[in-house]
């Protein structure tokens, strides 16, 4: 009778059918929270949106960043109905809210509809979603151990479709570029939390496979060929261990990490200038054209150009993804419509009164946070943040899947302050 239905009403069958697998789902990450946290990490961290994105078409895009986050939220949910909840009431997510009752009392910018406005005003909340959770210590670790994996992962996905013949390992974009199953730029930001995490755990632990993760992670990073990742990388990495102290990582030790990142520079630098490694893209842009924005400086204008309508108050959440067409000869150009400027995004979504506000609970957020910690994660968590300042300069990170893994690494971080609390 029920196979008799999916002919005579197929709608309701698989729509049913739909309900029941979901709830079926939900009844298993009930009872295994934290595996199914971690495995939702490890997909989050492959960027799958890029590989669907070639596999199947532009349509998938969209879908597959909608589905990782709607997972997001959906696991926080039911980790907050197994562990409980807390009000985070300085937690940036509700500036994307205030922006979002903002942009619609104001008036939407011209082709955005509110219900696309409610939907990037869920997606800007998302990648927060763990941190209203009163998780328990050991996913907290869990977390942060898996995110080490997340760009081992990535690539090794990679690396098997390459081998299929489904979807290259590298790209050409200036010289070669690793992108694992995502975009070299996506693989580069999930790299940082895959260093961040790492690095935390070896203040905390100081084992030594966490000396092994730092290394795979910052030897993938190169070779994604995104310099400001590498940059941020390098600064948070090397303050941490130059003024950052901890018993679990003796002052010798670090000395010996902080020799050995130094003495890899000048050959690294030589190589560039000579063209030797001009074939991997971080090292052809150093050696010919450093200060190159990648195309940003066409895309900045015409977003500078909406801000001057409604300087104050922006044009409500959202409106970053409609300034550019997507078919137009710059997106074209440059296979990209988003602003790659967090502060220039959120001042044309928010006006100067959401950014300002974004900001200010940004750091009033950390900054809370981070008091419990011990002394040398909150120093190490605010150098990441402060990075995290610096890198929104010139690409998106709050509205990416990178950013939710990022975030998830920050949730895990903050729940451990709050147990040792």
């Amino acid at each position: 009778m029920p196979i008799g239905l999916a002919f005579v009403a197929p709608a309701l069958f698989w729509g049913a059918l739909g309900v029941v697998g979901v709830a079926a789902a939900s009844l298993l990450a009930l009872r295994h929270t934290t595996g199914f946290c971690v495995a939702w990490l490890l997909i989050a961290g492959c960027s799958l949106e890029m590989t669907l994105n070639d596999l199947v078409g532009p349509e998938a895009f969209q879908t597959t960043i909608a589905a990782v986050k709607a997972a997001e939220i959906g696991l926080a949910a039911l980790a907050m109905l197994r562990w409980g909840g807390r009000f985070d009431p300085v937690n940036p997510a509700w500036a994307f809210v205030a922006m979002g009752a903002a942009g619609l009392a104001h008036g939407l910018y011209p082709g955005l509809t509110t219900a696309d406005s409610l939907r990037s005003v869920v997606g800007s909340v998302a990648p927060f979603a763990f941190c209203f959770v009163r998780a328990p210590e050991d996913w907290a670790d869990a977390m942060l151990r898996a995110a080490r994996w997340c760009p081992l992962v990535a690539v090794v996905g990679g690396a098997l479709l390459a081998v299929a013949g489904v979807r290259p390992l590298f790209i050409d974009s200036g010289g070669w570029r690793l992108a694992g199953l995502g975009h070299p730029a996506f693989l580069a930001s999930v790299c940082l939390t895959g260093i961040y995490a790492p690095l935390i755990r070896l203040y905390r632990h100081g084992r030594a496979p966490e000396l092994a993760f730092l290394a795979a992670n910052f030897l993938i990073l190169v070779l994604t060929g995104a310099r400001a990742p590498l940059f941020y990388a390098v600064a948070v990495t090397g303050s941490a261990l130059a003024f950052v102290g901890s018993p679990a990582v003796p002052g010798r030790l670090r000395a010996l990490m902080l020799l050995a990142g130094v003495a890899m520079v000048p050959p690294l630098i030589l190589l560039a200038v000579s063209g030797d490694l001009t074939s991997v893209r971080v090292f052809a842009l150093l050696g010919s054209d450093a200060a190159n924005l990648s195309g940003r400086d066409y895309l900045w204008p015409m977003f500078e150009a909406v801000t001057d309508g409604s300087p104050w108050f922006g044009w409500g959440v959202g409106a970053g993804n409609v300034i550019i067409p997507p078919d137009s000869p710059v997106a074209r150009l440059l296979h990209t419509w988003a602003a790659h400027n967090e502060y220039l995004r959120i001042e044309v979504e928010g006006g100067q009164i959401g950014r300002a506000l974004l900001i200010g609970m940004f750091a009033v957020w950390v900054w809370m946070r981070t008091r419990p910690l011990a002394a040398a994660e909150r120093r190490i968590v605010r150098l990441v943040f402060l990075a995290l300042a610096g890198h929104a300069v010139t690409d998106n990170v709050l509205i990416s899947t990178p950013a939710c893994v990022l975030l998830a690494f920050a949730a895990a971080v903050f729940g451990r302050g709050r147990v040792n609390r």
